[in-house]
């Protein structure tokens, strides 16, 4: 910790994935902020230019406390294939290195939601994550962002219903379920400029860092449901609903088939059910509605659903296909 009311270190688990670039690229921006990539002693991954990368034994406490040593702030993403214990031999060598700010690998709904949380599937892990920080006697940082939208809308049926190269999609229900969503840029402007916020205010009214201190940090790109999506398809590729297959489906019989599923060993089955849940018509997806936004004490731009639209619709073109893996999963 470096003693002053800033934070000045940042340590960043999977900092080339999908959500840990974005978090990076953003922290880098700033001018803020010495960024370390955390990363394993047999890692390939490029890492951007500026950021000091820590090589890493995850089994290892001295290992990782070596390389968390001195540092202000921990961000941790992985993969739901990574093993249960990674992330708490993470977060105990944290506490040993002093570090007393972790954002646990938690992305997502609405954490204070509990009926929602102890349906979903990922529910226990994301309370296991957090319980983690909670028993290092540390204190963590939560962002409930919802699902990641360009992700969400490329990568298939299983995710927001979409098969974007074939045209077709699956309504849940009637499709007119809003959801809270946010791109993975946000979800990395988001990070950096509340990492940016001073420790504790330095004035009457003023953000600070602790004002989300073992609490859920709410933010949002976009409140739209599976209709306004498609209506966005339209506009930039052009089309009509004539033009694409649309299917309905029952968002409560679509979660029990995929448990189901997923019970089989489908990991198809554990996304089908994590979103299908989410879209239920009972509010569940829009945390905006009862938690508000932190949007707008965090500066974040108002964004163009149709400019990210397009940038998914180029990728699949360009890729023939998503233009993200399954296996970042």
């Amino acid at each position: 910790m470096s003693g002053s009311n800033s934070i000045k270190k940042v340590a960043v688990v999977g900092a080339t994935g999908h959500v840990g670039a974005p978090m990076v690229a953003e922290l880098l921006k700033t001018g803020k902020h010495s960024v370390t990539a955390i990363t394993r002693k047999d890692s390939t991954a490029n890492f951007p230019s500026g950021v000091n990368v820590a090589r890493v034994d995850y089994s290892s406490q001295d290992s990782l406390v070596s390389a968390l040593k001195s540092h202000d702030f921990l961000i941790i993403t992985l993969g739901v294939r990574v093993p249960e214990e990674t992330h708490s031999n993470i977060v105990k060598a944290a506490a040993t290195a002093g570090i007393p700010y972790v954002m646990p690998n938690v992305y997502g709904y609405d954490i204070l939601n509990e009926k929602l949380y102890g349906e979903s599937v990922y529910g226990a892990a994301s309370f296991r994550s957090i319980n983690d920080v909670k028993n290092a006697g540390l204190n963590y940082m939560v962002m409930c962002c919802g699902f990641w939208y360009e992700w969400s809308l490329a990568l298939g049926e299983p995710w927001y219903g979409f098969n974007i190269k074939d045209k077709k999609v699956v309504f849940f229900d009637d499709g007119t379920t809003k959801i809270n969503t946010s791109t993975l840029e946000q979800c990395g402007k988001a990070v950096a400029a509340l990492l940016s916020f001073p420790i504790t205010s330095e004035g009457s009214g003023k953000p600070a860092l602790e004002d989300w201190k073992n609490k859920p940090l709410y933010i949002s790109s976009f409140l739209i449901n599976q209709r306004d999506m498609l209506d966005s398809l339209h506009r930039v590729m052009g089309t009509k609903d004539e033009e694409w297959s649309i299917e309905y489906q029952p968002s409560e019989q679509r979660y029990k088939t995929a448990v189901e599923d997923m019970q089989k060993g489908n990991m198809l089955g554990y996304v089908r059910s994590l979103y299908s849940r989410v879209f239920y018509p009972t509010g569940d997806g829009n945390f905006e509605a009862n938690r508000g936004l932190a949007n707008e004490v965090l500066g974040l731009e108002k964004e163009d659903l149709d400019k990210v639209t397009k940038w998914v619709v180029d990728k699949i073109e360009e890729h023939g296909g998503s233009p993200f893996s399954v296996n970042m999963l």
